[in-house]
């Protein structure tokens, strides 16, 4: 697993300065509206978009450089970034730059010694080796690492940033894409939005019926009625399919996607995309307020998710309820809060709130303001 160990970011939105911040199995974020967890999520967003050569449609939807950079041209110039994965063995930095309009380009991109023995063409004149290392020369307005020929970064680094999603299961309107038909054959990775869980789902029934169950079963656990998904053999790679299940007190009646409720469809994508196999989910796992919906009851389920995913892949979770926080390990906890129009990123110590603890839950702190992460 491409594990990052530890990240640096100056410049980045509401971030003037994360420096060698430490990011373990589980990481949830916690602080008040505006503080910054959602431009900690809209980094690994754009390292995602800049390995698929995607960056300046990043930047676009992001508002210009007066949107990515901290406090607006006026106040930053620049974005630099520096990602140490797998225990400092792979290392990956870079900077930006506005140019012209709507655009930023690099001002410096590397892969740090020890990291990959990139395949150098001297022909090319892009770039230059340092320490074992390869840095490129400034002025190119995409990622030169998908432009890498074997060696450790692209081979095993590479591949994992391309996967990367911040996933968001808002949308559960009767327009959204979970409620669609989705096509049968659009069954390899979930989507971030969860357009294609039906599909997804059967393949899940089919070739790993114990990850499968163990989603039902959770499912069944936040909401008794649910029975199980409907199964329909006879379908063709070329056909479309839509999500349809059926109650547990009645399993001779199938219902649509549109009858199943906004809570417990967010919780059924939840659970699809926390248990589902290690070997198909991303390597980094970042999902954006999960308890939009969910009953207290429900969060107790999603955090025995969230720490079961965290021992194949890491996770990372914008999160604003305390029933959540509740039942989680302090030192899974960052605190978020905005000082001096800066976010601010801390790590909780349980160590430091043991005697809190004897007598109140880690939400009640939170609401206290004992740890921070409230707004002022």
């Amino acid at each position: 697993m491409a594990r990052i160990d530890r990240l640096t970011v100056r410049g980045f939105k509401s971030i003037r300065a994360l420096e060698d911040f430490e990011l373990r199995g589980l990481n949830v974020l916690i602080g008040a509206n505006g503080a910054g967890k959602s431009n900690l999520l809209s980094l690994f967003r754009m390292l995602e978009q800049l390995s698929l050569k995607r960056l300046q449609l990043f930047v676009r939807d992001s508002g210009g450089p007066e949107g990515l950079l901290f406090g607006g041209r006026r106040r930053t110039s620049t974005v630099s970034v520096d990602v140490v994965f797998a225990g400092g063995h792979r290392r990956y930095g870079f900077s930006l730059e506005p140019v012209g309009g709507d655009e930023m380009a690099f001002a410096g991109e590397s892969v740090r010694p020890g990291i990959t023995e990139v395949d150098r063409d001297v022909d090319r004149g892009t770039f230059a080796t340092v320490n074992g290392g390869t840095e490129w020369a400034g002025g190119h307005v995409e990622s030169r690492l998908a432009d890498c020929d074997g060696g450790a970064f692209a081979s095993y680094v590479l591949p994992e940033m391309q996967r990367w999603r911040v996933f968001h299961f808002q949308d559960v309107s009767r327009s959204a894409r979970v409620r669609q038909p989705a096509a049968v054959r659009d069954n390899l990775r979930l989507r971030e939005d969860a357009g294609n869980l039906a599909p997804f789902l059967r393949h899940l029934r089919e070739r790993h019926p114990a990850h499968y169950r163990r989603v039902v079963d959770a499912v069944r656990i936040a909401a008794p009625f649910f029975g199980d998904i409907v199964y329909r053999d006879a379908l063709n790679p070329d056909d479309r399919m839509e999500l349809e299940w059926f109650h547990d007190f009645d399993r001779d009646t199938v219902l649509g996607p549109h009858l199943i409720s906004d809570g417990t469809l967010r919780f059924l994508c939840l659970a699809t995309l926390l248990l589902q196999p290690v070997e198909l989910q991303p390597s980094l796992i970042l999902i954006d307020e999960p308890e939009l919906g969910q009953h207290p009851a429900a969060l107790t389920v999603l955090a025995e998710m969230l720490q079961t995913a965290r021992d194949g892949r890491q996770v990372v979770v914008a999160t604003q309820s305390s029933d959540l926080v509740s039942e989680l390990d302090p030192d899974d906890v960052v605190v978020v809060d905005r000082r001096d129009d800066a976010s601010v990123f801390r790590r909780l110590d349980g160590d430091d709130l043991r005697n809190w603890l004897e007598d109140y839950s880690l939400g009640d702190l939170w609401k206290m303001n004992v740890i921070g992460g409230r707004p002022s």
